[in-house]
């Protein structure tokens, strides 16, 4: 499948996603959110893709909405057409998707293009990597989720100084504040080695994993406890739980099926 705005490669197991937008500091327009989203999925319905990797060609991760695009200038646009027709979809795509995403942060992300990198399930920067905002600087208000990603990870103060005044955070930033995994020399490599991992694990065990935590940060500790023994009696019943029993047993590693 071809893509006008990415470079989709299949690597062993993993689907490496890069968005290819170089020259304007991967800006995203409606077509390459489009194609993320598409990329996503094609991935989660290719039974060989144990793994995702988000990253970007050039000096930038995202640098958010592409102000060229004429979805978002004029007069009296409506923003909000755009974040629920472009925006929010690519973000639940991430968010969604039943194939861990390993965001691998080769340079900044700004405006939108934050929600994007903190939208993955695991997040590797490279050190010193600018985390901006810019949202007051253009009359506007966080948006595509960012919201509520820093105020849980930053709390309200914090947050509000960083969406106020625009001051960058940086990798070990937000690495101190246990929003990303690792910062890294190499993102791309450090995201590979940690795709070779989960490609050796369980896919219905990573997929339940990700959506129960997802869950949980919402949920009372009796829901979430229920949750757990509903989610435990399904996976008991799965051939990869004999799998890893035998294995076990066997002192061998599993070979995970994903059944």
């Amino acid at each position: 499948m071809s893509y006008e705005f990415l470079v989709v490669e299949k690597n062993d197991q993993t689907l490496e996603i890069k968005i290819n937008r170089p020259e304007v500091y991967n800006a995203l327009n409606i077509n390459a959110k489009m194609e993320i989203i598409r990329a996503i999925r094609e991935g989660n319905k290719d039974d060989e893709v144990r793994s995702i990797i988000l990253t970007a060609e050039g000096k930038a991760f995202c640098s958010g909405q592409d102000l060229n695009d004429r979805s978002v200038h004029g007069e009296k646009v409506d923003l909000g057409h755009t974040l629920e027709t472009e925006w929010n979809p690519l973000i639940n795509a991430i968010k969604n998707s039943k194939k861990l995403i390993i965001g691998a942060i080769n340079g900044v992300a700004a405006g939108a293009g934050l929600s994007v990198a903190m939208a993955c399930d695991f997040i590797v920067a490279n050190k010193g990597i600018k985390f901006v905002s810019g949202f007051s600087q253009l009359g506007l208000a966080p948006d595509a989720g960012s919201s509520f990603t820093f105020i849980k990870g930053l709390g309200y103060q914090r947050t509000l100084e960083f969406f106020l005044f625009n001051q960058p955070l940086f990798s070990e930033d937000l690495e101190k504040a246990g929003m990303l995994n690792k910062v890294s020399d190499n993102s791309l490599e450090t995201a590979r080695e940690m795709a070779l991992k989960i490609n050796r694990m369980a896919p219905l065990s990573l997929e339940l994993i990700k959506k129960n935590l997802q869950n949980a940060q919402e949920m009372t500790f009796n829901e979430v406890m229920a949750m757990e023994t509903a989610t435990q009696r399904f996976l008991g019943a799965s051939n990869d739980y004999q799998e890893g029993l035998k294995a076990f047993f066997d002192k061998r590693k599993p070979e995970f099926t994903g059944t």
